[in-house]
C-alpha cells in the first residue's frame, strides 16, 4: 500500500498548505508520492527536499521585491512572478533549495501543467533538481493572463489546475492508495467561472482547446471535490482543508497577512495531525 500527499493549488491560498506540511515534515511525516498542482507543486517541492519552512520564509522575504511578484515583472517580462529571479535565482543563490536533498529522498514528486494546444493536463514525474525542473515547476504555476506560455519538450504550458486541480484520481490510478489530500478551499466552496475569461478568449485566441478546457474548469474542478469527499467518506482519503475562507489575493505584499495564513494551516495541521498518523500508519 503506497501512501501519497495531493496538494491542489490556489496561489498564495497555498500558504495554508505550507503550514500543514511544516507540521507534517516536524512529525516526521513521509509520504511515497507526492503530487502538486501550481502554487501545490512550487510550494511542495520543500517536502521532498525536507526544508520545513522555506516557503513562508522566501515568500516573507520577497514580498515587496519587485523583481520577485509585481506588476512591474509582468509589464516588462510577461511574468507576473518573476520567472528568472523566482524560479531560478532565489533558489539557487538567495534561499537555496537543497538539491541533494531532493534527489536523495525516494518519495515520487510529480507536477501537472496544462498544454495549451491539446487542452490537455500533462503530469511530469521529477526525480532531481535543474534547470528543466525548475521551468516545470514554473509552468505547472504559471496563471492565464499573469505569465507567458512555457514551452518544455514538445509542450507549450500553462497552470495545471486548469485542467485537474486536485489530481487525487490520477494518484490513485499510479498506485498510490492511501492519500493526504490538503485543500485551500472551506467545506461547502463552489468554484464559478473566472471573471477575468472573457479577456483570457482574446490573449489566448490562438489556443482554442485551452479555452475549451478554461469554459469548463469550474464543473471539472466541483466534479473534483465530490470525488474527493467520495474518497473521503469510504476512507480511501484523508482531507485537510480551511474552517473558513482564506482572505489573502493571488498576490499579496503584506507578509504578515502570509504569515497569518501560513498559521491557519499550522493550526490545522496542529489539529489533524495525530489522526494523519493513524490515516497513514493504522
Amino acid at each position: 500500500m503506497k501512501s501519497g500527499l495531493v496538494l491542489e493549488g490556489g496561489a498564495l491560498r497555498g500558504l495554508f498548505s505550507v503550514g500543514v506540511m511544516d507540521v507534517m515534515m516536524e512529525h516526521g511525516i513521509r509520504f511515497d508520492g507526492l503530487v502538486g498542482v501550481s502554487a501545490g507543486a512550487a510550494f511542495g517541492c520543500n517536502y521532498k527536499s525536507g526544508q520545513a519552512g522555506r516557503a513562508i520564509r522566501y515568500n516573507k522575504r520577497f514580498a515587496k521585491d519587485w523583481r520577485y511578484c509585481s506588476l512591474r515583472s509582468l509589464l516588462l517580462t510577461g511574468d507576473l512572478f518573476g520567472a528568472h529571479y523566482a524560479y531560478h535565482y532565489v533558489p539557487e543563490y538567495v534561499d537555496v533549495f537543497d538539491k541533494k536533498a531532493f534527489a536523495a529522498n525516494p518519495m515520487a514528486f510529480y507536477v501537472v501543467c496544462t498544454d495549451v494546444v491539446t487542452g490537455e493536463a500533462v503530469y511530469k514525474r521529477l526525480d532531481r533538481v535543474d534547470y528543466d525542473s525548475l521551468e516545470w515547476i514554473r509552468a505547472s504555476a504559471s496563471m492565464p493572463l499573469a505569465s507567458k506560455v512555457v514551452r518544455l519538450e514538445s509542450h507549450r504550458l500553462l497552470d495545471g489546475g486548469v485542467t485537474d486541480s486536485i489530481p487525487l484520481r490520477f494518484f490513485q490510478g499510479e498506485g498510490y492508495d492511501r492519500n493526504v489530500v490538503i485543500l485551500t478551499q472551506p467545506e461547502g466552496y463552489v468554484k464559478k467561472q473566472n471573471r477575468l475569461f472573457p479577456l483570457m478568449k482574446v490573449a489566448l485566441c490562438r489556443y482554442p482547446k485551452f479555452l475549451s478546457a478554461m469554459s469548463k474548469r469550474p464543473a471539472m474542478y466541483n466534479a473534483e471535490l465530490a470525488y474527493v469527499r467520495q474518497e473521503e467518506q469510504a476512507g480511501r482519503a484523508y482531507v485537510v482543508r480551511p474552517e473558513e475562507n482564506i482572505t489573502i489575493g493571488y498576490t499579496s505584499h503584506d507578509p504578515e497577512e502570509m504569515q497569518r495564513v501560513y498559521e491557519q494551516g499550522r493550526r490545522a495541521g496542529e489539529k489533524h495531525i495525530e489522526r494523519i498518523k493513524e490515516f497513514l500508519f493504522s
